[in-house]
């Protein structure tokens, strides 16, 4: 279990509690666009929010299992930042039906789920314990059904709010994917220089990646995005060793 896994599992789960003792505190924390200037803490609190025991179990299920793989892959800083980015997507787009009320944290999650499939695409859940699915279907599945929805397919479900956080969370993706990649350049750029810390940058940014198993192509791109975030410095002697290797895959 990965840091903010954990802290929003618990958190979602105590707003739950909370719920049952105080019903009143539903209505406050729920998201509506028409009461923002009233309520302006809804658009992050209504994520925490739920129906019922139904809806809770469902949305903390997709966390637990999706979200410590995407976190452990991203890091806890860009990982909690997806999060509440797909929430607030999702808030944003239901803003389209400003005076109807939506609760429910599907839309930060599926924003995780999305993760979970643009990195490991192929990876197989099994619905209900029994029907085998790739991830990458079950995104296309839950996107499609969204869709219908927005036409009285399964009615108080906020389906917006569900388009939204996949949405968001492939902008912020793709922001993070594309900063990488001009990190990387900038790498390749740079002028030779004595210091064994730049020529380790420049040898390690020339990668082969689309010789790598797919495993270790996920693995690089990791520590490059390390790089990129918190510096070289921050690489465990186990990870510059492997960026290593891959490296000396070229010749």
């Amino acid at each position: 279990m990965t840091p903010w896994v954990k802290r929003l599992l618990i958190a979602n789960i105590g707003v739950f509690l909370l719920q049952q003792a105080y019903p009143a505190l539903t209505n406050e924390l729920a998201f509506a666009a028409a009461r923002f200037v009233v309520a302006p803490w809804t658009p992050v609190t209504y994520m925490f929010v739920h129906g019922n025991f139904w809806h809770i179990l469902f949305n903390m299920i997709v966390l637990f299992f999706f979200g410590p793989r995407v976190e452990a892959r991203l890091g806890s800083g860009r990982f909690i930042s997806l999060y509440f980015i797909a929430g607030l997507s999702g808030a944003l787009l239901s803003a389209f039906y400003p005076y109807v009320p939506i609760i429910g944290a599907s839309g930060a999650v599926f924003g995780v789920e999305l993760a979970y499939a643009r990195f490991w695409p192929r990876d197989k859940v099994f619905i209900w314990g029994v029907l085998p699915i790739q991830v990458r279907w079950l995104v296309v599945a839950t996107v499609v059904m969204s869709i219908f929805g927005l036409g009285g397919f399964e009615p108080g479900i906020a389906h917006l709010a569900h388009l939204g956080g996949l949405a968001g969370a492939a902008i912020f993706l793709f922001a993070i994917e594309h900063r990488r990649k001009i990190s990387t350049s900038a790498f390749r750029a740079e002028p030779r220089a004595p210091a064994p810390r730049g020529d380790d940058m420049r040898r390690w940014a020339t990668i082969p990646r689309n010789e790598l198993h797919e495993i270790n192509r996920q693995e690089v791109d990791r520590l490059l995005d390390k790089i990129s975030l918190k510096g070289i410095a921050s690489l465990t002697p186990a990870e510059r060793a492997a960026l290593d290797r891959f490296s000396k895959q070229q010749s």
